[in-house]
Formats: structure tokens, C-alpha cells, sequence
């Protein structure tokens, strides 16, 4: 990995405003010094203070299968991103556009109970309370590359099971070719869901063919550095994809459906000549309006950001090339 002396900073550092939903990439944290590495993991009095009663009861749930963690074997050995980093610096639309909107607002969610509707081309469609649907399964803790679109990135111990897994239980039919996901709609909860300007048509959603979301990378996360998700990562239930950009890990999963055709999802509608399907992560397909060459690595240096190269399918090629091959390569961006 190439890690540069000098600070590239290019057009992917600031976000260009006009970028829908007002994007706003590195307003906050660009130029900051990240002394998350300092404070420790674990979460301050008054952290402990805004978590609701569902978040403890969630927590409660999980605990027995958190306390038998199995370390997975294809785990990055990448320096992780501090955790404070992780849970201060988030695209989650739903509570705002700011990256620090997500910490400011999602404590009030209400994440237990909580339901997965599971539909479409299966022979086990229900409304699944997700106790059930973890529980005959062990957790693993991965740690993956997360790149974003926006050309910043971490490294996350994230804590879950494989999609595969799920899927296996559901029975879906010979005609399930993709998968669909949905995000909760809850607008006293996520108030940027009540946005007056906001170009989401809500719920959030996303999707995956059929062969990338049974491949053995892609991960169902419930937790993150040996506990449950923040609510601003995500909780209590969302999607990993470690070779695709960020906006395919939808977050805070209420139904998944298996569908014969393609599905359209939330930022290809919006711009689609922007955000595709594939959404893989290819540094030789540039967004139109900044390079997909490079990344910030996540927290930065004393003297500035920490730019390194960015591989094809984030490192990940040797796992999922295959899944594309006789494809276009720049046409799964």
C-alpha cells in the first residue's frame, strides 16, 4: 500500500456542493486532528446517558453471542480505524446530510423490537423479529476496507454473519435474481426523513444480484468493534460489501426481497450517471466530477490527510473479479 508524503488534495477532499441531496463530503473533520485514538473504545458517561432503552435491551439480546466472537481468517491486517472515528463520521441521509448529523441525532431511534420482512421468490416469506433471525447463527468479527464514493475510507471490525447464511434459510426460488433491500421509515425518529429539500423519495434501498449477495464476503453486520452497531452505523441490522462504494451497505434493514428482475435503487434514480448498479470500486472509472485514483484513510495525520492508493474492487479482486467476468469494467461503476 502507497502512502504518500505529500497531501494530494483534489476535488474529491471537498464534495462539490451541487452533488444531490447536498452532499457535503469533508465539511467537518477534512482538516481536523483525530484524537479518537486516544480516548479509548469505550463510551463516556454521557455517551452511556443518550443510549435509549431499546439500544440496552438490543445490547441484553446479543451479549451471550458477542462474549463467543470467532475471528475470521480473511480479516484485513490494516491499522482499523479508531472507533470514535467510525461513529462520528457517517453518510446516513435519514438523520441528515452533515457527516456528524448521524452522532448528533440517531441516539433517539428505537432499535428492539425489530423486524425484517422477508418477501418476493422465497419459500419462507415472513415478518422475521431479528432475534430469530440471528440466533442458529455463531457471530463472526470481520475486519474489512470500507471506500467510500466521496474517496475517503476506513478499516472496520464489523460483527455479524454471512448474507449466504440468511439466504440459505429463506429458500429462495429458481426465479430470485436479485436481491432487494429497504431501509426503516420512521420520520419522528430520523428527522432527515422531514427534510423539506431532500431528493430521497424514502425508504432507502438498495440491491445486490443474486451471485454478490450469496458470495461468501458479503456480510450481514449487527455490531462493530465487539459490540452492538451504534444506531449512526447503521443499527441493528445492515448490509457490508466490502468491494462495492460505501452506498451499497444500506443500513437499518426492514425487509428484503428476492425479485426475477434488476432492481432500481435509491442513488441510481437519483443520478444515475453518477451511481450505478455495480457501484464496484474501480480506480480507473472516475466519478464525473473527481478521481477514483486515490483515497483519504481515515482518521488523518498531524500534518494533513493520509492519502493512499485505491485498488480495483478495494482490494478485494482476487475474491470477486470473477463474479464480473466478460463484463465492461467501466460500466459497473
Amino acid at each position: 500500500m502507497l502512502i504518500r508524503t505529500k497531501p494530494a488534495l483534489t476535488e474529491s477532499d471537498v464534495t462539490d456542493k451541487s452533488l444531490y441531496l447536498n452532499r457535503r463530503a469533508f465539511m467537518r473533520g477534512a482538516a481536523q486532528v483525530s484524537l479518537a485514538g486516544l480516548v479509548g473504545m469505550s463510551a463516556s458517561p454521557a455517551q452511556a446517558a443518550r443510549e435509549n432503552d431499546s439500544v440496552r435491551a438490543w445490547r441484553k439480546e446479543l451479549q451471550p453471542k458477542l462474549d463467543s466472537l470467532r475471528p475470521w481468517a480473511g480479516s484485513t491486517g490494516e491499522e482499523q480505524t479508531p472507533l470514535q472515528d467510525v461513529k462520528r463520521y457517517n453518510n446516513f441521509y435519514e438523520f441528515g446530510t452533515d457527516k456528524g448529523d448521524p452522532a448528533e441525532e440517531a441516539h433517539q431511534l428505537t432499535i428492539s423490537p425489530w423486524t425484517v420482512r422477508v418477501d418476493g421468490e422465497v419459500g419462507k416469506p415472513a415478518d422475521y423479529a431479528l432475534e430469530d433471525l440471528i440466533q442458529p447463527h455463531s457471530l463472526q468479527e470481520r475486519i474489512y476496507r470500507l471506500r467510500c464514493v466521496e474517496a475517503w475510507s476506513m478499516v472496520i471490525p464489523w460483527v455479524g454473519v454471512p448474507l449466504a447464511d440468511l439466504i440459505k434459510r429463506f429458500e429462495p426460488t429458481s426465479k430470485a435474481r436479485y436481491v432487494r433491500f429497504e431501509t426503516l421509515v420512521r420520520p419522528e425518529e430520523m428527522p432527515g426523513q422531514k427534510a423539506l429539500f431532500s431528493s430521497v423519495d424514502w425508504p432507502y434501498h438498495e440491491g445486490l444480484r443474486m451471485d454478490e449477495a450469496m458470495h461468501p464476503l458479503t456480510f450481514m453486520a449487527v455490531g462493530l468493534y465487539g459490540d452492538i452497531l451504534p444506531n449512526q452505523n447503521g443499527a441493528p441490522f445492515r448490509l457490508v460489501v466490502p468491494w462495492k462504494y460505501g452506498f451499497k451497505s444500506i443500513k437499518s434493514i426492514v425487509r428484503i426481497s428476492f425479485l426475477e428482475q434488476q432492481p432500481t435503487t435509491t442513488w441510481s434514480l437519483i443520478a444515475p450517471e453518477e451511481y450505478g448498479f455495480y457501484a464496484n470500486v474501480n480506480p480507473d472509472v472516475d466519478h464525473p466530477r473527481w478521481s477514483q485514483k486515490t483515497e483519504r484513510r481515515l482518521p488523518g495525520g498531524l500534518f494533513g490527510p493520509k492519502r493512499i492508493d485505491t485498488t480495483p474492487f478495494n482490494g478485494y479482486g482476487e475474491e470477486v473479479a470473477s463474479l464480473y467476468a466478460g463484463m465492461n469494467p467501466r460500466s459497473l461503476f
